[in-house]
């Protein structure tokens, strides 16, 4: 079977891999037919993400079509359409006994630590498997994953319809935290970006505010917006240099501040902006089981996935997918690579 594998940083490469077989454990095998592109992806072939090992079989936004089930295997049968949960815990440590497994002392996921969902098919349990629903086409699909991502997100941000929150970043990561932070009702969401275009959608998606952030002093509007106080909650999707310190300046007292990036480079924060504020800085990674909770909430018409896949490859165009993300094209939201 042909997959992508990522050799090292900036090697990518097509390759033949055995097609894996059932076994005890993993009792399902699963024709991929969709795999989203995730920024964590990207920063795996430039290498820039901290937790991935090398050579390494990327993909972690993973849909498909159940070929076989092995024994024990009740969840999924012959013919459904799935979506993979990528985290695989260890069951034991301290971080899995405190129900938070997707932060795991012994972590594995599927397309870091361990081969992931470039590739023709994948053996995995069928407790990892999800139905996706008739509504989602196989590329839609691809996008519950990150929107359990923004699900975990806001569980740790603890939102309540009170707050006022800041999203800082528009693009795929940041444009599925605005739909789940919408449905807190909250009394205010503001959208940083440095794109227009991408500011207009976050208001046509929502938002009730939105800043340019190269035009504009992201704290300072913050709080004009906030009457003097700051936003409540601030999120950060777009995990550059500046945007922790951003975060933070623009966050008001008791506040909290959600991080989410996996950069390793030294960004510029102050004790100050914690303390004297006494924010609670909570680091939100993954998902903890949450893709039952997105495809309900898609099925009760809540959440809408449609129109979120910007462009589709091949497989075996997965190089050329990779040098367009890399281009920064302004169309660009999501981009899917396909099994056909």
């Amino acid at each position: 079977m042909k997959a992508v594998q990522i050799a090292a940083p900036g090697k990518l490469r097509i390759l033949e891999m055995e097609k894996p077989c059932l076994s005890a454990e993993n009792n399902v095998l699963v024709k991929m037919t969709a795999a989203g592109i995730c920024g964590s992806d990207v920063g795996i072939y430039h290498g820039t993400n901290a937790a991935a090992t090398y050579p390494r079989v990327i993909g972690h936004e993973m849909v498909g079509v159940v070929e076989a089930v092995g024994p024990g295997a009740s969840k999924v049968k012959v013919g459904d359409r799935v979506i993979i949960d990528q985290v695989v815990p260890c069951g034991h440590c301290y971080a899995c006994r405190k129900g938070r497994p997707n932060v795991c002392g012994n972590l594995q996921v599927r397309g870091v630590h361990r081969d992931g969902g470039y590739r023709e098919y994948m053996a995995v349990p069928d407790s990892d498997c999800y139905l996706v629903p008739d509504t989602l086409t196989d590329a839609e699909a691809v996008m519950i994953e990150p929107t359990t991502i923004a699900v975990q997100c806001c569980s740790r941000a603890a939102l309540e319809a009170e707050d006022t929150v800041l999203i800082i970043g528009s693009g795929a990561l940041g444009s599925s935290i605005l739909r789940i932070v919408r449905l807190y009702t909250p009394a205010k969401v503001i959208v940083a970006d440095i794109d227009d275009a991408k500011l207009a959608e976050a208001l046509e998606n929502g938002a009730t505010d939105v800043i340019n952030s190269l035009k504009e002093d992201v704290p300072a509007r913050c709080h004009e917006l906030t009457g003097g106080y700051g936003v409540t909650v601030s999120i950060d999707a777009a995990c550059v240099k500046t945007s922790l310190l951003t975060a933070l300046q623009a966050t008001g007292n008791a506040g909290r501040v959600i991080t989410m990036g996996f950069s390793v480079a030294p960004t510029e924060i102050n004790q100050f902006a914690i303390t004297s504020k006494e924010l609670d800085v909570r680091g939100s990674r993954l998902q903890n089981r949450k893709f039952q909770d997105v495809i309900d909430l898609v099925a009760a018409g809540k959440v809408n996935l449609k129109g979120s896949i910007s462009h589709t490859f091949p497989l075996t165009d997965a190089q050329k997918a990779f040098d367009f993300v890399d281009s920064r094209d302004p169309s660009i939201r999501k981009i899917v690579l396909t099994f056909d």
